[in-house]
């Protein structure tokens, strides 16, 4: 019990620091994550990177009609 508590304190310190212009901001962290996840993300502004994972997941959806179709056909 005590860790969840000490966990949710230090959650709150830390949006807290984003919040105050201490360090990072939130957003800027969730960037760089996504610019880690998606390829070719790394060294992408904001708005490139947002069009290059609107097009990841519309190519990613489609692998998964593609093998839904093939999973049908092959009775899988």
């Amino acid at each position: 019990m005590k860790t969840m508590k000490m966990r949710r304190r230090q959650r709150r310190r830390q949006v807290a620091r984003g919040r105050s212009g201490g360090g990072r901001s939130t957003v800027q962290v969730k960037v760089k994550k996504l610019q880690m996840l998606i390829p070719g993300g790394r060294g992408l502004k904001a708005d490139r990177l947002f069009l290059q994972t609107a097009d990841y997941i519309l190519q990613l959806r489609l692998q998964v009609n593609v093998l839904q179709a093939l999973s049908k056909i092959y009775k899988l």
